[in-house]
């Protein structure tokens, strides 16, 4: 038996209902455009980078014969534009397509009984001007020659006729183990310098560009600047998303702006792996600087500033974590380079904070031999370019170093032999030697 329905049981949607949930639905998805537009920076303009430096003959020279370094940098377009998104894809894959170049790992063996290594990749053609030119990199923390940004480039320069010694930073590589209670800290130069004398000892008519990313920037800066002989047989060095002062940049580490702090975290997290895989060397040695209750602190670390305090700074006898800042941030050595020297940096790079920009800028702005190149996109490490959403494989990066490093090359080819880079002479941005 049914029931009867009552003419007022009868309820009826109002025709003015879909209307509003196609209304909710619009305004649910204006909001998630305009998070995506605001979080991947899409209404971010491309643009050249800013690019500092004095006017001389060699600077309008370089400028004009690496026009990549005055030209607009486009990187990809849907997500190009987010420093985080360039720096998490930088770190996670490194690469596109990354080729795979081969090399002779070599061993030095340092005075304090340290094993530093490098990695030796011979050019694979003749250089445009048929001199003998190497390439010294020196890669970010932790990081060594099988890193796949680091492969990348070393392919890119051996096409373009440069041999290339790449140092693996002294820990980094897990299948080394180490012969000493020490490995790489924010500014030691020990195993640089070594790689480099090796080089000009095994290849005496060799020319050297110095490269450093990140870390490897404040290093190879810092070598340069450390003593006048370091210079010798040195062309160029370029700097790419370095920091300069350690000391400055502790506080903005601190920081939750650019989430700063959370990358704080993951490196700090990343370097207590490194440390702990090399536990029984740093810890277990009867000429260890380290102790349990260092361990212990280490484990609790949350920061790369507490790695510092309670390790980093102990292999280098440094009483405080501010004299370890201060002796080795190339800031205090940077000054005193005399060769051409390119600085390049990233507005968006959340590790890098925009204070720390005065330091390379104003070093441009007083120093004939310096330039200094500012883009608006890139992150750290990164400066993927592509046209929607796919990379290519080759960074502006990669792309700018080469093209100033063969800029430099044709500038030296071109100049009177007395004023050419040889050992012993060093001539300055002008073209003046400087003994």
């Amino acid at each position: 038996m049914s029931a009867l329905v009552e003419p007022g049981d009868v309820h009826t949607i109002a025709p003015e209902m879909p209307a509003m949930f196609d209304g909710m639905k619009l305004a649910a998805v204006a909001t998630v455009l305009y998070f995506l537009v605001r979080c991947l920076n899409l209404k971010s303009p491309t643009a050249p980078p800013d690019v500092t430096y004095r006017d001389t003959p060699l600077n309008r020279y370089l400028l004009k014969s690496c026009p990549i370094l005055t030209k607009e940098y486009e990187p990809p377009l849907l997500w190009g534009k987010s420093g985080h998104l360039q720096t998490a894809l930088y770190g996670k894959m490194g690469r596109v397509s990354s080729p795979n170049p081969c090399g002779v790992r070599k061993y030095l063996l340092m005075q304090d009984g340290a094993t530093a290594t490098f990695d030796l990749f011979e050019s694979l053609g003749d250089h445009r001007t048929g001199d003998d030119i190497t390439m010294v990199i020196c890669p970010g923390i932790g990081n060594h020659s099988e890193k796949h940004y680091i492969r990348t480039f070393v392919n890119h320069s051996q096409r373009q006729g440069y041999r290339c010694a790449v140092l693996n930073h002294l820990g980094s590589l897990p299948n080394i183990e180490l012969t000493s209670p020490r490995m790489f800290t924010y500014g030691c130069t020990w195993e640089f310098a070594a790689m480099v004398g090796s080089i000009k000892r095994a290849f005496p008519q060799t020319l050297l560009i110095v490269v450093g990313f990140s870390l490897g920037g404040n290093i190879v800066c810092k070598f340069l600047g450390e003593n006048r002989i370091n210079q010798e047989r040195v062309l160029c060095c370029v700097s790419v998303c370095q920091g300069y002062s350690a000391l400055r940049a502790q506080k903005t580490f601190l920081q939750w702006d650019q989430c700063r702090r959370l990358y704080n975290f993951l490196m700090a997290d990343n370097m207590k792996k490194i440390i702990l895989s090399h536990r029984g060397s740093l810890f277990g040695m009867n000429s260890s600087k380290m102790e349990d209750a260092d361990l212990s602190r280490l484990y609790t670390a949350t920061s790369l500033m507490q790695i510092d305090d309670n390790i980093m700074r102990k292999f280098h006898g440094h009483d405080t974590l501010k004299e370890y800042y201060e002796k080795e941030s190339c800031v205090h050595y940077i000054h005193n380079i005399n060769v051409p020297l390119l600085l390049v940096n990233s507005s968006d790079d959340p590790l890098v904070h925009r204070s720390l920009l005065t330091i390379p800028r104003t070093l441009a702005e007083k120093k004939p031999n310096v330039i200094f190149a500012l883009t608006l996109h890139g992150g750290h490490l990164g400066f993927f370019e592509g046209a929607v959403l796919f990379p290519q494989p080759l960074t502006w990066m990669d792309k700018v170093i080469v093209g100033y490093a063969n800029a430099i090359c044709r500038w030296e080819r071109h100049r009177p032999p007395c004023l050419r880079t040889r050992r012993g002479l060093c001539s300055q941005a002008d073209g003046t030697p400087s003994l």
